[in-house]
């Protein structure tokens, strides 16, 4: 059997397993495209998932999840970014969605930092690099590097890492061609951009900010917002998430 390398692979092979509709996310149900059918947490099940790691198109840094309803006798997709642009869920939803990709056991003591690893993707077969654990060393100097020199890079106007991820904090490395753009978005969290090299645009619907070397802002939870690269660039993207059990 081949490898399926690519999100259009994963989507074209599960449609022909029957997953035929595609789900889109609300704050606390699934809803169909195309008619108003929504399936809450309690009513489907993820039978698996695919995890593309790297920000190439269309697979940003994506899940493709295999998803069921006995219920409503309906099978589908979902397309879900799980690093930096994930939607502000609800715990009940996120929970149905991890319960089978998660490994943590229910007896783990949760104010203990859990010693995470990356787990090896198409984009980045070699995994087992600490994603989180009580003490990450992160050298930006080697991971800007390894940007530049994976294939994603080379084959789209841009790539990332995530060099640091717990449920409440996530650390991406991002690299962009001069040209690319990061279409109108929101965070489900504050976030912080500081710019390593290059030139950026940071637009949002007040303001539009260019930033170089060495310059940084903060954004509020929420605020759609876009990135452009005037020049080829990397910047560090930090996004707080909020407890949303709280």
């Amino acid at each position: 059997m081949s490898t399926m390398t690519t999100v259009s692979q994963v989507l074209n092979n599960l449609k022909k397993e029957g997953y035929n509709v595609d789900f889109n996310l609300t704050e606390n149900c699934l809803i169909c495209n195309g008619n108003s059918l929504q399936i809450y947490p309690d009513e489907f099940v993820v039978d698996r998932h695919y995890r593309f790691e790297g920000m190439t198109d269309p697979g940003d840094e994506a899940v493709v999840y295999a998803i069921s309803s006995d219920k409503h006798n309906v099978k589908g997709v979902l397309v879900d970014g799980y690093g930096i642009y994930s939607n502000a869920l609800t715990s009940e939803l996120i929970q149905a969605l991890r319960y089978k990709t998660s490994s943590s056991s229910a007896n783990e003591d949760a104010t203990a930092p859990q010693e995470k690893f990356t787990e090896a993707t198409p984009q980045r077969p070699v995994g087992d690099r600490p994603l989180n654990a009580a003490l990450v060393e992160m050298d930006l100097h080697l991971f800007k590097k390894q940007i530049k020199e994976e294939e994603a890079w080379q084959k789209s106007d841009r790539n990332a890492i995530t060099i640091f991820k717990t449920n409440s904090l996530r650390l991406v490395l991002v690299g962009m061609h001069q040209g690319a753009e990061m279409k109108t978005h929101t965070a489900p969290g504050i976030i912080t951009l500081q710019v390593l090299e290059g030139k950026i645009l940071f637009t949002t619907e007040e303001q539009t900010v260019e930033m170089g070397e060495r310059q940084m802002l903060a954004l509020h939870t929420g605020i759609p917002h876009s990135v452009a690269a005037i020049e080829e660039s990397v910047f560090l993207l930090t996004l707080a998430i909020p407890n949303s059990e709280k």
